[in-house]
């Protein structure tokens, strides 16, 4: 596909329509989570146990890829348990550890939910051509690390305090 015209931009108006559509999607998370009768962090942690695919999360896993206690992250787990998100299953390595999997019923019913949006998330992606997805996809995922840095500098700060 070739790409289309697409209007100019300054800096300034990317990063303005970086904050609305940031704070769309928090609003949006946080309606996805209300539907299936979770907080936004379970759901984030039930999104990361689902990334996870067949590599089996930890509880420390999961408290690391959320950037959350493991003191939370017990509650979260018995939380999504209650809910019917997840189960705990026996380390094959460890007899004193569990693994978190998600349930596929679970799965489903996120799937369900977020399938629309999806489906018009990937025919607004049909716009672009491949180049611009890649740059695309190359800007989401440096930006995310920045995200991810700085909220560790600011973690960083407190600790000093």
């Amino acid at each position: 596909m070739q790409a289309k015209p697409r209007p100019a931009a300054t800096p300034a108006q990317a990063l303005d329509a970086m904050d609305s559509l940031i704070a769309d999607a928090q609003l949006g998370q946080h309606e996805m989570a209300e539907r299936l009768g979770l907080n936004i962090t379970d759901l984030l942690c039930f999104g990361c146990v689902l990334k996870a695919g067949e590599n089996l999360l930890t509880a420390g896993d999961l408290a690391e890829h959320a950037h959350v206690t493991t003191g939370a992250v017990t509650g979260i787990l018995n939380r999504l348990e209650r809910a019917g998100f997840i189960t705990r299953v026996p380390d094959p390595t460890d007899r004193r550890r569990v693994r978190v999997a998600s349930v596929p019923a679970a799965v489903a019913r996120l799937t369900t939910l977020y399938g629309p949006y999806y489906d018009r998330l990937n025919a607004l992606f049909a716009d672009y051509s491949p180049a611009e997805i890649a740059v695309l996809s190359d800007w989401f995922t440096r930006a995310s690390a920045l995200t991810h840095d700085y909220i560790e500098e600011l973690r960083a700060r407190d600790k000093e305090l």
